[in-house]
């Protein structure tokens, strides 16, 4: 399980893998806030392609990302959910308030590297 980060200069992808549950997200989030915080991103990409399963947590994890990315008026962007997470994203609202995207678009420099 992790976050991989890859950055632009305006743009921030969290490449998220395995379940996101209440102690995994705890990790990612912090991971992604370190980063994000420095760079206030005018587009963070949370790329759920590795993600198998996540529970209320990770929907936590989207809003927590998208209450800060408000205060440097940014936006969130959720990509390559899988049907299921998908479901969870717009039964619980979140889905209207980022935007969902289901091809990754955005290959930056890893942060990694």
């Amino acid at each position: 399980m992790g976050v991989r980060l890859l950055l632009q200069a305006n743009s921030m992808t969290a490449r998220l893998s395995g379940e996101i549950d209440h102690h995994g997200a705890q990790a990612m989030r912090e991971e992604i806030d370190r980063t994000a915080e420095k760079m206030h991103p005018k587009t963070l990409r949370l790329d759920f392609s590795g993600v198998p399963f996540m529970d209320s947590s990770g929907i936590g994890l989207i809003l927590g990302r998208y209450k800060k990315a408000q205060i440097w008026h940014g936006e969130v962007v959720l990509q390559n959910l899988s049907e299921p997470l998908e479901k969870v994203v717009r039964l619980s609202g979140v889905g209207g308030l980022c935007r969902i995207e289901h091809t990754a678009g955005d290959e930056g420099r890893d942060e990694n590297e």
